[in-house]
């Protein structure tokens, strides 16, 4: 994916391979990202491969895989720290139905919000940014997107009071990418495609 052809890996994988057109990535076991929260454990090992940008942005992108157990997941990110950090995905629960999901992770400790889902062969992301907050959405065709969740990276600052179309200029640079983990004794093959980066399409909300 020429988008990402200055991207860095987190946490490399030992087997991918990325060209102009997509990126695919076998994922390790015992790999993941989550901080803290009901399990106690801290987990920052799972490969991501992450574009520095400072704008404003809506980053859209293909992804399927081929899921083996419960748990597996691939999808997108954002990566400050290890502490704070974004991620969503459908994370394999039956051949029949998972959950489609997302974490923040703010200071230390994160979130997961999920709904069901017939667990399907592909899926489509788009993620915005308006400064610190974000929207992440989901869709099945790649036409039609629906929401999931708007979320907020304390370290990023403060939401501004006034909203404005096109949104102020974003202050701090993020890290966005694509992520593939396997947290059991698991190992699987994800590949992400159709990958595009534009200015953002996330309208301000009217007053």
């Amino acid at each position: 994916m020429k988008e990402f052809s200055q991207a860095k890996w987190l946490n490399p994988p030992k087997q991918y391979v990325l060209d102009d057109h997509q990126l695919r990535l076998t994922t390790d076991p015992h790999t993941d990202f989550w901080q803290r929260s009901y399990y106690g454990f801290r987990n920052d090992n799972a490969p991501a491969l992450l574009l520095s940008y400072q704008d404003n942005f809506s980053v859209s992108v293909k992804v399927s895989f081929d899921y083996q157990k419960q748990f597996d997941q691939a999808g997108v990110i954002i990566y400050l720290d290890s502490e704070n950090w974004f991620k969503a995905s459908i994370e394999f629960e039956t051949a029949a139905l998972s959950r489609l999901g997302s974490v923040v992770t703010n200071l230390g400790y994160s979130d997961w919000a999920t709904t069901d889902i017939s667990t399907p062969q592909h899926i489509w992301y788009r993620l915005s940014r308006r400064g610190p907050d974000f929207l992440i959405e989901y869709s099945q065709d790649g036409e039609a997107y629906q929401q999931m969740r708007v979320f907020h990276l304390h370290q990023l600052g403060e939401t501004a009071s006034v909203q404005t179309d096109p949104p102020a200029a974003a202050k701090q640079a993020v890290k966005l990418g694509l992520y593939a983990c396997s947290p059991s004794d698991s190992s699987f093959t994800a590949c992400f495609e159709q990958l595009t980066i534009a200015p953002c399409r996330w309208r301000s909300h009217p007053h």
